[in-house]
């Protein structure tokens, strides 16, 4: 199992106050091999108030990723004349001795995180702290079959940062893995609001619907004969393509599915349509078996 830690690491000397004769110093020259985010802001300003704090969490959540200096206008105009700040509060990120984004005026946590994740992708860091890398190592031990030790992993990335969509749908899948589908069911009722609706949750989401189908589904061979005998009798297909999902095949779901939606596609106020939405979700969006069933939904459709 992977080792986390060290979340808090020197997190206090991520942020700094700076003045004018240190700015040199701290920003230029401190810039060199890591982006320094520098805040300029003043007392008498209201919206540096409430941007100043997000900005900080936002650093701090990269885990050394990034620096952050505060500089009070104030106490700094040369500084402030040098780089023609107008107007406050204005953000600015130097990477290697030069300034390479910012934006002035309050902006929403969200583009805030945006701002912090572009600037350290642009000197080459993570974000992350090194956590999307956890998620990668936990998602190879779920494809391996280790579901309690990625479940571990995923639980131990979520104390670090319990609102990682990725690590958040990690876990739920790692329960329905190991067919605990009531604790599955659980976490993802328990999801922060902020990533609720996160494609990596509506995907766990899906999951754990077709796991709790696979537990009713029927008999494989029975309904393929039904079928069989009967290529009208709808319901025999609709429940052939659930049998088909939980034995682990996908592709000949999604066939027998579209193959609904071909001969009836208002059968039981659009079923089928529903049920390959479902599979789509619970499916990576690259996996063939989705683009292929895509494109074939798309031309009936449109047809």
């Amino acid at each position: 199992m992977l080792e986390l830690g060290g979340g808090q690491q020197a997190a206090d000397n991520l942020v700094k106050d700076v003045s004018e004769a240190e700015f040199m110093a701290e920003v230029v020259d401190g810039s060199m091999e890591t982006p320094v985010i520098v805040d300029f802001w003043a007392p008498w300003c209201g919206p540096c108030k409430t941007l100043g704090p997000m900005l900080e969490d936002a650093v701090k959540a990269a885990k050394g990723a990034v620096r952050m200096v505060k500089v009070d206008v104030d106490q700094a105009q040369n500084i402030a004349g040098q780089l023609q700040i107008q107007s406050i509060p204005t953000v600015y990120a130097f990477y290697k001795g030069q300034p390479v984004d910012g934006f002035q005026g309050a902006q929403p946590q969200s583009e805030i995180k945006a701002f912090v994740e572009r600037v350290v992708q642009a000197s080459g860091g993570d974000a992350s702290g090194g956590l999307d890398d956890a998620v990668a190592a936990a998602e190879d031990m779920l494809e391996q079959g280790a579901a309690v030790d990625a479940a571990q992993t995923f639980a131990a990335i979520l104390g670090e940062e319990p609102a990682h969509a990725g690590a958040y749908g990690g876990l739920v899948r790692a329960h329905i893995a190991m067919d605990d589908l009531d604790q599955a069911e659980a976490i993802l009722n328990g999801a922060p609001a902020e990533i609720s609706t996160a494609p990596e949750l509506e995907a766990a989401h899906a999951q754990l619907q077709l796991a709790r189908q696979a537990a009713d589904a029927g008999p494989l061979a029975e309904l393929t004969a039904k079928v069989e005998v009967d290529p009208e009798d709808m319901q025999a297909r609709f429940d052939l393509a659930q049998a088909l999902y939980a034995a682990g095949d996908a592709e000949g779901a999604v066939g027998q599915l579209l193959d609904m939606f071909r001969r009836d596609r208002e059968w039981n106020d659009g079923a089928a349509k529903a049920q390959l939405f479902t599979i789509f979700e619970a499916l990576k969006p690259n996996d063939p078996v989705v683009l292929n069933g895509r494109r074939k939904l798309s031309s009936m459709i449109f047809a």
